[in-house]
């Protein structure tokens, strides 16, 4: 979709449809005062009526509007005046895009980015209207007999009074973080039999390729060669071979220490001789999502090409039960040295993770984040709000807490206090890959922060953020805005 920035003339400006808000009590923003002017007080004549009070979300479409050019306005309710938050803006804006796509609009304008919004400027409005558009076009096709309603539209002009470069790049920065999330969306929602750790291996190609990332794979033999036993005992049960995936974007001119973003992707876990119960099973195929985010902000930074160094390792592996599957009880031995009785399988987020954060060493990175649907116990405790976040640098923690702020893609931070350490005691190994049922997300991290020690190092628990279930049942493309957002502050930071 081509998205563009322009001062618009609300009168003459020709589009299949102008989108204008109204605030509830009879107030206009700006743009909705304009038009009304332009139409002989028409705006006003429809509100006294009662076909529109300004109510969040309420929609009014009207045509050929006598002095508007547009062949159509649609006017959406914004609630009351200076009372609008983020969230409900950009609530707003989905469904602004509903509507279009309702009517099959090939064209549009949006006057939408002059509702005031507490402590957010226009530089802001315009990256989330941008992208929010931008999100709407996803559908997922590729095991459908049928077109699951492609949308139309084609073109979206954005009116800002207020025209700069920056306010420009916001609205190709939104667009190329959408494009990335449905990336990530596209190879959560493929199914187990499709999304194989090869599959994933040749998608990371293409995307080098198309963005002139250079993208390394490494086989099962490699990782046995480089001593990756923790890694390796997932995969043991599945005829599909694991693989290690190595994207390197360098953007800056001069070389310098990287940012690296570590990925789980298990393509499909059934919890191994460790076996889940049926139910919802299925969604098991989302167990890749923190590989998918890693390729979507791979896919953002190919398109936005900012100057900076950023490194991608995705450790990908199937987990399923099988005569050579590591049992509950199994000692293995990780890429560091250290050995990991493994108490349950279902807990091999972990020790897939573990060895790929220790193969990240070699990068000497200046920060380290692992994007993983690590735990059940996160759903518990945060639900779908929110990604639990845990780290050993309170500044790149505090980053990335502000980035997930600025872009609408929350976390909140756990505490990583030493006392959880001990729940992960052994009596056969230097560790074991579970802490109990007491605070389990804390002890998932406490064991990663033992392969971490080398670096600034935080961790995203997404397994309540990554997906919906449901109706709406699909990969939600989390936490692409928080990292995209956190890694542009990077690039801008003297």
């Amino acid at each position: 979709m081509n998205i563009s920035v322009k001062n618009l003339e609300i009168s003459t400006h020709k589009t299949d449809c102008h989108v204008v808000a109204v605030y509830q009590g009879n107030k206009l923003t700006e743009s909705a005062k304009q038009l009304d002017s332009a139409s002989n007080g028409y705006l006003k004549t429809v509100i006294k009526r009662g076909d529109i009070t300004g109510k969040l979300n309420q929609t009014l479409l009207l045509h050929d509007i006598e002095g508007i050019s547009a062949q159509r306005v649609l006017l959406v309710g914004c609630g009351k005046a200076k009372e609008l938050t983020a969230n409900q803006f950009r609530s707003l804006i989905k469904h602004v895009a509903t509507q279009l796509h309702r009517y099959k609009l090939k064209d549009s304008a949006l006057f939408l980015a002059d509702i005031h919004l507490k402590d957010l400027d226009q530089e802001w409005k315009i990256k989330h209207i941008s992208q929010v558009m931008t999100q709407s076009l996803y559908r997922y096709n590729k095991t459908l007999s049928s077109n699951n309603s492609k949308p139309v539209l084609k073109k979206i002009t954005l009116h800002s009074a207020k025209k700069d470069t920056k306010i420009a790049n916001a609205a190709k920065i939104g667009q190329a973080v959408a494009n990335g999330m449905a990336v990530t969306r596209e190879l959560g929602n493929l199914p187990g039999n499709i999304c194989t750790p090869g599959f994933l291996a040749s998608e990371a190609k293409k995307i080098g390729r198309q963005y002139g990332i250079k993208v390394s794979v490494l086989n099962e033999k490699q990782m046995e060669t480089l001593k990756m036993g923790s890694l390796l005992s997932v995969s043991r049960g599945s005829r599909q071979p694991a693989k290690l995936i190595v994207f390197e974007y360098k953007g800056a001119t001069k070389a310098g220490n990287p940012i690296a973003l570590v990925g789980k992707g298990v393509t499909f876990d059934s919890g191994g001789i460790s076996i889940k119960p049926g139910a919802a099973m299925d969604e098991m195929k989302f167990d890749m999502c923190g590989a998918a985010s890693v390729f979507g902000v791979m896919r953002s930074l190919g398109e936005l090409k900012p100057k900076i160094n950023v490194v991608g390792v995705v450790g990908a592996t199937e987990n399923l039960p099988d005569g050579l599957a590591t049992k509950p009880g199994d000692v293995v031995t990780s890429m560091s040295g250290q050995t990991i009785e493994v108490l349950n399988t279902d807990a091999e987020g972990r020790l897939v993770l573990c060895d790929a954060l220790t193969y990240t060493e070699k990068f000497k990175p200046k920060a380290v984040i692992d994007i993983a649907t690590l735990t059940g116990a996160c759903v518990i405790a945060l639900g779908k709000q929110g990604a639990g976040l845990l780290g050993n640098d309170q500044k790149l923690v505090d980053k990335l807490l502000t980035a997930g702020q600025t872009a609408a893609d929350r976390a909140w931070q756990l505490p990583l206090w030493e006392e959880y350490q001990d729940q992960l005691k052994s009596n056969f190994a230097d560790m074991a890959n579970i802490g109990g049922r007491e605070a389990g997300t804390i002890t998932a991290a406490c064991f990663l922060s033992r392969f971490a020690k080398k670096f600034k190092w935080a961790h995203l628990d997404i397994a309540g953020v990554a997906w919906d279930s449901g109706g709406n049942k699909g990969a939600t493309g989390r936490p692409v805005p928080l990292l995209i957002e956190y890694i542009l502050s990077e690039a801008t930071r003297k």
